[in-house]
């Protein structure tokens, strides 16, 4: 898979490069990359991020509380940025859940139980409707759109903590800016579910042996992957409450016209 920057101890690293447009052009290879949190990277990881990509922004999707409990390394010459896409509004509703308890401990035993449970199915798929209509996710997602679409040399890296679901969203968003087609913009947010489809095919066997359904199924590789069908149908959403993802980018995201094709000259040949 040529999105793949073979990062030694950073979970699910590509770069957007390569990726074909609407009208031609080609995302320019080493500018874009989506990742894990780099808590965990080699010191050869990092070296290549300083002296290969030359890295000038990381942004951090993730909580005060998971950047405490796992702190990024820091990269020679590039600036962090915290934009935590989590509401707070919200973020009490999440604790209290049982997913919550799973990430938090990762308790693979009580995602097994709570799977086959409708609250914790419901969690599950509010979870990507309730990131896109936030006004406060949205405007974490306009900052990291307005300093990408402004960024003139060097590359730029966003991440959360798995690589997966607010970092699927952000390179949603930036795809969808730089031209892409729908059907591409999925085919990079599924593509999570390959770095996770081992643990996702052995806990699955495991649920089965417990009676679980394919809807708790589901719930496994959601949680442990993406779930791409409950991506496609917040796209739908999208579709339908803002017109069309442009018009999300345009007036929810503030992305004027002239920062897409600030972008578009930028990051594509």
């Amino acid at each position: 898979m040529q999105q793949l920057i073979g990062l030694e101890g950073v979970l699910n690293a590509r770069d957007l490069g390569g990726y074909e447009m609407a009208d031609g052009r080609h995302i320019r290879p080493g500018l874009l990359l989506r990742t894990g949190c780099l808590n965990t990277a080699t010191d050869a990881d990092v070296r290549r991020l300083e002296d290969e990509f030359h890295v000038v922004h990381v942004f951090d999707f993730r909580t005060k509380g998971e950047i405490l409990r796992a702190p990024d390394r820091e990269l020679r010459g590039a600036d962090n940025l915290h934009l935590p896409s989590n509401d707070p509004a919200t973020e009490g509703e999440w604790r209290a859940s049982a997913l919550a308890a799973v990430a938090q401990n990762n308790d693979m035993e009580l995602l097994l139980h709570s799977a086959q449970t409708e609250e914790t199915k419901q969690t599950l798929y509010n979870m990507y409707p309730a990131l896109i209509l936030s006004e406060w996710t949205q405007l974490q997602f306009a900052t990291f759109l307005n300093f990408v679409a402004k960024t003139d040399e060097g590359a730029v890296l966003w991440h959360c903590s798995q690589g997966k679901d607010r970092t699927g969203w952000g390179a949603a968003f930036v795809l969808a800016a730089l031209g892409a087609s729908r059907e591409l913009i999925v085919q990079d947010f599924d593509l999570s579910n390959l770095f996770y489809r081992k643990e996702v095919e052995s806990l699955c066997r495991r649920l089965a042996e417990m009676g679980g359904t394919e809807e708790d199924a589901d719930v496994i590789r959601g949680f442990i992957g993406v779930s791409t069908k409950s991506f496609i149908s917040t796209l739908d959403l999208i579709d339908r409450e803002f017109g069309s993802m442009q018009e999300y980018l345009t007036n929810q995201l503030c992305l004027s016209e002239e920062e897409m094709m600030r972008m578009r000259n930028r990051y594509l040949i």
